[in-house]
């Protein structure tokens, strides 16, 4: 098999290393090498946070090169605009399409791009959903990121009941069914 990459893009908080090792246990459970690789950029004071994760036969370094992912996972617009050069052409952007203003947008040092999703749509195939409306409808606006991984599962070569028995595996016990359900609700929006 040829190396596979993926990104996930986020800010401080909202989930990206959690969705890492979720992503990191089914591929390991597939039989794949991978390799993962975190970047925090203040990531505690709402900053980018970006995880590379790759895999294949067998990898031989953590990090994605631009205009080469496969998948970038997005759990919010700006994040996706600032990171899509990285995809291939024929990659995918899975975004939530929520709005984050970074610091320099809260302080009037810069301004929030308009239409992000639209521009995307232009160079590249992008699968966009209001992830948080999906979460708040479940009772937990904290499980939206599980519901990025149930949409980018679709598009993605693994079981989905192994998608279910890593997420059991891998997220706090209390959370468990929660999580499951957040899955299987991202797995139903595309």
């Amino acid at each position: 098999m040829t190396t596979k990459n993926i990104m996930i893009v986020g800010v401080g908080g909202q989930g990206t290393l959690l969705t890492s090792r979720i992503l990191g246990g089914i591929i390991t459970k597939a039989g794949y090498d991978v390799k993962l690789s975190e970047v925090h950029g203040m990531a505690q004071r709402g900053g980018s946070v970006v995880t590379f994760v790759r895999y294949g036969d067998a990898v031989a370094e953590p990090i994605v090169e631009e205009g080469q992912a496969d998948v970038l996972i997005a759990f919010e617009r700006l994040e996706a605009l600032r990171y899509a050069h990285f995809l291939k052409k024929d990659g995918v952007i899975i975004v939530n399409d929520q709005r984050i203003d970074p610091i320099t947008v809260v302080t009037g040092a810069a301004q929030y791009p308009e239409n992000i999703i639209e521009t995307l749509k232009k160079e590249h195939n992008v699968v966009a959903v209001d992830a948080m409306a999906e979460a708040k409808k479940l009772g937990n606006a904290k499980i939206f990121n599980t519901i990025i991984i149930g949409v980018a599962a679709k598009r993605m070569d693994f079981d989905k009941k192994q998608w279910l028995e890593v997420i059991e595996n891998t997220v706090p016990p209390k959370t468990i069914e929660l999580n499951k359900a957040a899955f299987e609700a991202g797995y139903a929006l595309v």
